[in-house]
């Protein structure tokens, strides 16, 4: 493909995504494929001889198009959103035109120095304490994924809390006291963190132990819950570094106690507390939700997904972290190919030393056109829109009291529901947990087999529930009410089947 060709296949790529994204909610929001259909429709082996952009466009179309479950479509509802946006479609594009692994400031001076600066601007938009930039010990840097965050971050706080144990000896005698606490290190996040947490232990290679959290809580963790988590770790000779806190928990939304949390860390202080708002997070550009930043002070690193909820696409994780040495002490190792004159003299940030694999992409530019073509004035209200739908969407399911019963507070434009198993069973009160749940599932079935809209089902302290979660750029205020009679029409439904089979 020379430059005529790609100018002419640039400009039909480009269309084929506005009409995309035009006709959006013409397409089927869950592929209405099976396992294997794509495979029999495609050769058994690559090309001999090229193709024109003619042949290959119209596959996009007929066979890949068939095969997606479409995330920007309004009623996709479903997990927590991907937002995308034009301005961050075209950061991709450029990205892709560079092409530099950037993994040292020599290899591209421009994509390190304006991941530093955006990323710093991030910082200051969600309200993170002084701390957290690059102007002091601290800094952001961008991730694939908040569950790569994590992964990263604990293997900075395995390495510290090792070096702590081991200050003072010699370097033969500090291995052997590494040696001796690596297998009693454990990991700790509550029962409502997500999976990731229980993950990032494995791929470190030490212990996971979960903290508890209740209903009456909200399923937040609390300090009272962190403590006697931490003393049944010490009771066991196990050595807890490690500790996840969310902002925005994934079946809930539900937000740890931090403030009691911090509390109860002071008699811990070598344990790394990392704040997973990998969703939530977003809303802190509002400043309502700044009081929750305004504690992070108190934990060494943060992490949210910008590709989740503020309009920038996969992939954008923007993690934060209080001393910089902490990551770099852990994860740099500078063979003889990759020394240069400017990473030896300290002056420069080498990225690669900020996570675990070595290349990198131009991420930071999208960032950086979604923050100066929306501002952070479009960027709230974008946010406060989907939290005004989130609360006019729980008003209705609250109407139906009869039917349904909202687990916990909606937070963050997530509603959590499950249906009320007392019409059927005539009990008083909530009925019980067997019959609230064979319910809801039979509820959510029936959704899922309608294919109108995609919400999920999750398992939350063993009560079923669906999440009806609005924070698609397209959503409007009709879209989430005829989920609503679709979630009335399948919980009628399956009440009048369970008072016949009665």
């Amino acid at each position: 493909m020379n430059a005529d060709q790609f100018r002419a296949a640039a400009h039909a790529a480009i269309e084929d995504i506005i009409s995309y994204h035009a006709t959006l909610e013409s397409r089927p929001v869950v592929a209405p494929v099976s396992p294997g259909y794509l495979a029999p429709q495609m050769p058994t082996s690559a090309p001999a001889a090229p193709e024109g952009w003619d042949t290959i466009r119209p596959d996009i179309e007929s066979l890949i198009m068939p095969g997606l479950t479409h995330w920007q479509h309004p009623n996709f509802m479903a997990f927590f959103p991907s937002n995308s946006s034009y301005p961050a479609i075209l950061g991709e594009l450029y990205s892709a035109a560079l092409s530099a692994p950037a993994f040292n400031w020599l290899c591209s001076p421009a994509i390190t120095e304006l991941e530093t600066v955006v990323l710093d601007w991030v910082a200051k938009a969600i309200g993170l304490p002084a701390g957290f930039l690059s102007s002091g010990e601290g800094g952001g840097v961008i991730q694939g994924s908040a569950s790569e965050a994590i992964v990263t971050v604990m293997v900075a706080a395995r390495e510290r809390m090792l070096r702590r144990r081991a200050e003072g000896c010699t370097e033969e005698a500090a291995e052997a006291v590494k040696d001796a606490y690596r297998g009693r290190l454990v990991a700790l996040g509550s029962s409502q963190a997500h999976s990731s947490t229980h993950k990032g232990a494995i791929i470190a290679g030490t212990k996971f132990r979960s903290v508890t959290v209740r209903l009456e809580d909200e399923f937040a963790m609390t300090g009272e819950g962190l403590k006697a988590a931490l003393l049944e770790c010490k009771a066991e000779g196990l050595v807890p570094y490690y500790l996840t806190v969310s902002l925005g928990t994934t079946a809930t939304c539900a937000v740890d106690q931090f403030a009691e949390i911090a509390e109860v860390l002071k008699e811990w202080p070598d344990v790394w507390v990392h704040v997973d708002a990998a969703y939530a997070g977003a809303a802190l550009v509002c400043p309502e939700y700044q009081h929750f930043s305004a504690q992070f002070g108190a934990f060494d690193s943060f992490d949210f997904n910008m590709h989740k909820w503020l309009l920038t696409n996969f992939d954008a994780s923007c993690l934060f972290i209080q001393k910089r040495s902490d990551l770099t002490s852990a994860l740099s190792i500078t063979p003889s190919y990759l020394r240069n004159e400017f990473s030896d003299s300290g002056l420069v940030t080498d990225y690669r030393d900020w996570q675990i694999p070595l290349g990198r992409r131009f991420r930071a530019l999208k960032i950086w056109f979604v923050l100066r073509s929306y501002g952070l004035e479009g960027l709230r209200a974008h946010i406060r829109r989907h939290i005004t739908l989130g609360k006019m969407f729980a008003e209705l399911v609250e109407s139906r009291g009869d039917l349904f019963f909202i687990i916990t507070p909606p937070a963050f434009a997530l509603t959590v529901l499950t249906v009320r198993p007392f019409v059927v069973m005539d009990f008083k009160g909530d009925g019980n947990l067997e019959a609230g749940n064979r319910l809801t599932k039979k509820v959510a079935d029936i959704i899922a087999a309608k294919g109108e809209a995609f919400l999920t089902s999750s398992t939350v302290e063993g009560v079923v529930a669906i999440r009806v979660v609005a924070g698609t750029p397209a959503v409007e205020e009709h879209h989430l009410r005829r989920v609503f009679d679709l979630l009335v029409e399948a919980a009628e439904e399956v009440v009048r089947q369970e008072r016949n089979r009665a």
